[in-house]
């Protein structure tokens, strides 16, 4: 049995857990360690089973509190070199990750964390460098991509893979150019290097969709250029078109920005 929390997904600030009866890891740190620990609390998570913290980027809103959770709870940390380095440079990272716990991994190549075997891959992102990470475990893959800038090979390779896939719909693309963001800023999201438009998920999901992929998480939603019932509902019809109907073939969940979603219990 897996079980799977969100504790944020947005630019409030990111953190996911996955875990067995007896290991766990942690992906992203980005919310307050107040609220990580309310939360772990009202949980009933034991810390002493989480074997890694896995970073996919070094943005405030995904590493906030990776120095602190790291430090706090002795859990190693796991990014690329440049995401350590991003790590290290970021002001908003008040306490920083200590080197006996920080460890450097490159996107392409395998390891293992407790009962998990991780594979990160690389996404495009305005960071230091970005990367997903599908996690096999039990006979299950979870995957995660997030922060996606455009619908590149991997995330075709890594949709493909995936038995339950936590998957960016960041913006609706009507609400992104009609909405009060500045230009600037606008052109940065839906640029090769920013976020996902809904439909670009969708399509995404359409292209690649196969019998074992059981469930779909949405994540990274916007607070100002979309909602969560828009992203359903946008995947939900395009997947429709193709005679995939969610609630049937597959499972979909949108995660909440700002308080837990979850717990979600993987049993098959």
């Amino acid at each position: 049995m897996l079980k799977f929390f969100s504790f944020g997904s947005g630019s409030c600030g990111n953190c996911y857990y996955i875990g067995t009866e007896n290991d766990a890891i942690l992906i992203d740190a980005g919310v307050g360690i107040r609220r990580f620990k309310r939360n772990i609390k009202e949980y009933g998570i034991t810390t002493s089973i989480i074997r890694g913290l896995l970073i996919t980027h070094d943005h405030a809103d995904h590493i906030k509190a990776s120095g602190l959770i790291s430090t706090e709870y002795h859990i190693p940390v796991y990014a690329t070199a440049a995401v350590h380095e991003g790590i290290k440079r970021n002001y908003q990272v008040k306490s920083k990750i200590a080197d006996e716990y920080s460890k450097t991994i490159k996107a392409g190549e395998p390891f293992d964390v407790g009962s998990f075997h991780i594979t990160p891959f690389s996404l495009p992102h305005d960071a230091s460098e970005n990367v997903g990470y599908l996690i096999e475990v039990d006979g299950k893959s979870f995957c995660i991509m997030t922060d996606v800038g455009a619908v590149t090979n991997n995330v075709h390779t890594y949709i493909q893979k995936s038995n339950y896939l936590v998957i960016e719909a960041n913006y609706d693309r009507e609400m992104l150019r009609q909405g009060r963001y500045p230009e600037l800023l606008k052109q940065r999201i839906a640029s090769g290097n920013g976020h996902l438009a809904n439909i670009q998920t969708a399509e995404a999901l359409a292209a690649n969709f196969h019998e074992d992929l059981r469930q779909i998480w949405l994540c990274h939603l916007s607070e100002e250029n979309n909602h969560p019932e828009l992203a359903r509902k946008t995947i939900d019809t395009h997947l429709r078109s193709f005679g995939i109907i969610a609630g049937t073939d597959f499972k979909l969940e949108v995660l909440r920005r700002k308080i837990p979603t979850g717990p979600f219990i993987i049993e098959d």
